[in-house]
């Protein structure tokens, strides 16, 4: 299984569709950073005078916490589709140019070779995600310096004390690795039901997308919908950013995430191993 999962891993380095997640996101947060670095008290004035009417506000609000929360508020909703381009023709690009043949020859079990695959596809997604800890909030604590955290959510406003922010945004970036790990089995899902290895990227891509609309669309019929949908709790991470945390809502949604998981992840390992792949 070890040899296998190397191969995958392998496979993925190779492909310069690999490094697109990498190269987007450092040019995003060097974008964010230079924007704050040059603009951001201006970017703040509205928001700031308003807390100033009613409280007195001492220190630096801009910092590197803040601009790291803004940055992953911005990329957080765009990393499903960098995923998506990876781990969505894992299996479905496989079967596009044959190969996936010349494992089946192999003493492997089918269940063994989307179980690899899975792995390689999380390792990958994992390292997509510390690659953005590091840019985002390490960089930018040594650019901004350190402070306290002023979160805005849409009912209340929490201030986070330095000491009391690394913690969360480790935990935020743990849920989103969960949250990223239902985009990753979705697309194998789809790469599985197909011999084509660009339909499962995009169908993937769709469907965040139409999810994500109905998700924040305040129709009656939508806000029933809602719940239901993976989006909805994918964005659990910045309930971590409230004081306190609620952690019977965090727990929910995460058990929601892993029953996705487990659902797609089911239906790839049944379909593939039935599937016809000599034809």
């Amino acid at each position: 299984m070890w040899t296998l999962i190397k191969i995958e891993l392998y496979k993925i380095i190779k492909r310069p569709r690999s490094y697109i997640g990498f190269v987007a996101i450092g040019v995003i947060v060097r974008i964010i950073q230079l924007a704050m670095l040059v603009d951001g008290s201006n970017y703040l004035q509205f928001i700031i005078h308003q807390l100033e009417q009613s409280f007195q506000i001492q220190g630096k609000i801009i910092n590197g916490n803040l601009v790291a929360y803004i940055i992953l508020q911005t990329l957080i909703v765009q990393m499903p589709l960098l995923v998506a381009l990876v781990t969505g023709d894992l299996l479905s690009g496989e079967a596009a140019t044959g190969t996936i043949r010349l494992l089946a020859t192999k003493p492997i079990s089918r269940n063994n070779i989307v179980i690899a695959k899975f792995v390689a596809g999380s390792f990958y997604m994992i390292t997509l995600v510390i690659w953005l800890g590091i840019i985002s909030l390490l960089v930018g604590l040594f650019i901004f310096g350190n402070g306290d955290l002023i979160v805005f959510n849409s009912d209340q406003i929490s201030i986070l004390r330095a000491d009391d922010t690394l913690w969360r945004f480790l935990t935020a970036m743990a849920i989103a690795c969960l949250s990223l790990t239902v985009i990753s089995t979705f697309s194998m899902m789809l790469s599985s039901l197909t011999d084509n290895s660009i339909g499962p990227i995009v169908a993937t891509i769709a469907v965040v997308i139409i999810f994500t609309i109905i998700g924040t669309m305040e129709f009656p019929l939508f806000e029933k919908i809602s719940p239901f949908l993976f989006t909805t709790h994918m964005i659990v991470w910045r309930s971590m950013f409230i004081d306190p945390v609620p952690v019977k809502e965090i727990i929910q949604s995460l058990s929601i995430l892993a029953l996705h998981v487990i659902l797609f992840m089911g239906i790839t390992l049944y379909y593939f191993s039935r599937k016809d792949i000599l034809n």
